[in-house]
């Protein structure tokens, strides 16, 4: 049987249990997955729910590993559902993993377990108005953002982001991770857009009447555009200038999607 390093099945376990925040409805969330190979490890897990009332900042902390997908609804509360997932040599300890960790939401939303050695993630859906201001962190996990227009600001070290329908001042970053951003209506509303990843590519679609300042690029990577106005400037036979600032009908906020290693699509789609 092939065994892997430690440090990688965490990683690998706790992205796959952030699937929520990258892929869409491909994973269901705290759903009936087992990751290992049959008899390498032994799993526990617990769906908890918590509702809390609105906040003028909401915080999500995923801590080493673990997801966060936030969904804006027509709601005047917030609704914290976390994932805990542990693993380990034995049921009893990955029973216990789970059992110890608490799950905080004032002032923060985040997990903690007092044992130091416990091998657990925690990810998390939260469910909030569609004016929710956001603040996420997470490292080992995505970040998702749906139907919000706020102050939205997040980080995370290994994972990837995807944005759908959102508005405000958003900003974010990821350092190994895709990014996958959808625009609808036909003009951002709010201060504007600005996320980057240093490794991973961009996925960029919206209308074809959308109207904004367009900046994007990469360094190492290829770029493709359904927009003529978006299409990169030929530099001789093997170079390109992958680095575009662009009006698109006639400009508005700025949309800047960035990355270091990683191709660049842009597609357009109808409303």
């Amino acid at each position: 049987m092939m065994r892997y390093p430690k440090q990688l099945f965490v990683l690998l376990t706790a992205l796959l249990l952030a699937g929520t925040a990258i892929a869409g409805d491909k994973y269901e969330f705290c759903g009936n997955n087992n990751y290992s190979k049959k008899g390498e490890r032994v799993f526990a897990k617990e769906l908890r729910e918590t509702t809390i009332p609105p906040t003028a900042l909401l915080t999500v902390d995923g801590r080493k590993n673990g997801g966060i997908n936030i969904k804006g609804e027509n709601r005047t509360n917030i609704l914290v559902r976390a994932c805990v997932y542990s693993w380990g040599d034995s049921q009893e300890k990955a029973d216990a993993a789970v059992k110890n960790t608490k799950i905080i939401t004032s002032p923060v939303v985040k997990s903690e377990n007092a044992d130091e050695q416990a091998k657990y993630s925690v990810s998390y859906e939260v469910l909030v108005p569609r004016s929710a201001n956001l603040k996420l962190t997470a490292y080992n996990g995505g970040i998702g953002i749906s139907s919000v227009q706020g102050n939205l600001e997040f980080e995370t070290h290994n994972g990837g982001v995807s944005l759908s329908d959102v508005g405000g001042n958003v900003k974010g970053s990821t350092r190994n991770g895709g990014i996958s951003v959808k625009l609808g209506g036909d003009r951002w509303k709010g201060a504007g857009l600005d996320v980057e990843t240093r490794n991973g590519g961009v996925n960029l679609s919206l209308p074809v009447n959308y109207a904004a300042q367009i900046e994007t690029g990469t360094v190492n990577g290829g770029l493709r555009s359904d927009f003529k106005e978006l299409q990169p400037e030929e530099k001789g036979r093997w170079q390109r200038n992958k680095q575009i600032n662009a009006s698109l009908n006639g400009g508005g906020p700025k949309i800047r999607v960035i990355t270091t290693n990683g191709g660049i699509n842009i597609k357009s789609s109808n409303n």
